[in-house]
């Protein structure tokens, strides 16, 4: 490669959850394939200053990296694919940036001028963008949202600014867009496609690649359609449809014209080594003859993607150990022995709020009295420690975060946290060291 870094900018259309997040992850495991140094990172145009108070039954699990930020779950698939270990210069939001630039403004930085958000804000995203490319050959930039909504404009502009920052020759820009299949008239639409391109170039951007999304595979003339309509060469349209996992698209980007596009925008013609990822396929796809049922035991039901870290390391134990896993889901609020006793272990997920706790709490008893196996992640063994402590006698044990009354408060808010009045940033996050005392168990 040259000396130049690349930037690659993932942008989406039409509407979100369009599956940018596993895109900009899967060109970045094409790339690492290829022998590129990647990184990777979010921006997301929320006014909120992290994800630690956004519910997550809308907006999906809040991901903790390393040094404790608490970020979109999009970082959480940068990990699972590209095994890197991220930080918070790697998920950007507009809430932080604000809040900085305010901050600024008061301590008298900007010298009496007016802060705006072009060139301020535009000024501090790519900055931001410079930050945590560091250290790469090419750096892969997620824009949250979709392009067109107004929290998101300042991104867009950002991003079509740093290409005069850079150089044009330095940027790529994928945009991913949705066609829908009309069931009553057996096609595919490509007009709200169409409309999301013509958008993109109305802001300044022209797409150097088109990731169409569709839910089943789509017939040739699709492509050539949007081409037609959207001023990017057809060979830079790309045709991809749901596949039965995620870990498969890495090798459908690799086997399509995308690889094409990268090869040209990096000048590395090295073919991507996909072994890897051909063998986690391999694994997911061998033929078990043993099953293993978990319960998780939880109270966003709603929405998988509460949960999806969980989830997905489950699904790679079950790989490593050749089981068959089974999901049950467990309402928090309602289970019961029942219900435990329909699965081969138990597990509770993080979480915040008295709703559904006694439930929690119940399910780690069941543990402690039947020795089913139990996994309780963050709250999850905080109310394991309650069980333990009422059947050891403390029949009122509690924490003091459900009841602040208890006589045996086992479970403590941190020394420093008393009478704070903030929610957001009071847990202990990320990595830390630990030792146990001697003769813990």
């Amino acid at each position: 490669m040259g000396k130049s870094k690349k930037y690659i900018f993932v942008t989406g259309g039409v509407l979100s959850g369009v599956g940018k997040g596993i895109t900009a992850a899967s060109i970045g495991a094409v790339l690492q394939a290829k022998g590129i140094t990647i990184s990777i990172q979010k921006c997301d145009p929320y006014l909120n200053v992290d994800a630690g108070l956004l519910n997550p039954a809308e907006h999906g699990e809040c991901f903790v990296t390393k040094d404790g930020a608490e970020t979109d779950l999009d970082l959480g698939h940068y990990e699972r694919f590209l095994d890197l270990e991220l930080t918070q210069k790697n998920a950007t939001l507009s809430g932080r940036l604000l809040s900085q630039l305010i901050a600024d403004e008061r301590a008298g930085k900007f010298g009496g001028k007016t802060v705006q958000l072009v060139p301020h804000l535009t000024g501090a995203i790519q900055d931001a963008i410079e930050l945590a490319a560091d250290g790469s050959d090419v750096h892969i930039v997620e824009i949250g949202g979709t392009v067109g909504d107004y929290e998101g404009l300042s991104f867009v502009e950002a991003i079509r600014e740093f290409a005069g920052r850079v150089g044009r020759e330095n940027c790529m820009y994928v945009h991913v867009v949705y066609v829908p299949f009309i069931g009553t008239s057996k096609e595919f639409k490509t007009k709200p496609a169409q409309n999301a391109l013509n958008e993109l170039r109305g802001f300044g951007i022209v797409p150097d690649c088109v990731v169409v999304r569709t839910d089943d595979p789509a017939p040739a003339g699709v492509a050539a359609k949007i081409a037609q309509f959207s001023g990017v060469a057809e060979d830079a349209v790309v045709m991809l449809h749901n596949a039965k996992t995620v870990f498969k698209i890495p090798i459908i980007i690799a086997e399509s014209s995308i690889n094409d596009v990268l090869t040209k925008f990096t000048g590395n013609d090295t073919v991507p080594n996909l072994r890897k990822w051909e063998d986690i396929m391999l694994a997911q796809s061998t033929v078990r003859d043993r099953d293993v049922t978990v319960g998780l035991v939880a109270k966003y039901m709603d929405n998988e993607d509460t949960y999806i870290s969980v989830l997905e390391a489950l699904k790679s134990a079950a790989w490593h150990e050749e089981v068959n896993l089974n999901i049950k889901w467990l309402n928090a609020e309602t289970a019961g022995d029942a219900e435990f006793d329909t699965v081969d272990a138990l597990l509770v997920p993080g979480g915040f709020g008295e709703r559904g706790i006694s439930g929690k709490i119940a399910a780690a008893d069941y543990a402690l009295r039947t020795g089913k196996p139990y996994l309780g992640l963050c709250l999850g063994l905080q109310v394991a420690v309650i069980a333990a402590a009422r059947r050891s006698g403390l029949e009122d044990a509690h924490s003091n975060e459900f009841d602040g009354g208890t006589p045996h408060n086992v479970v403590y808010i941190m020394a420093g946290q008393e009478g704070k009045e903030s929610t957001g940033g009071t847990l202990r996050l990320g990595d830390y060291d630990a030792v146990l005392e001697e003769g813990s168990k």
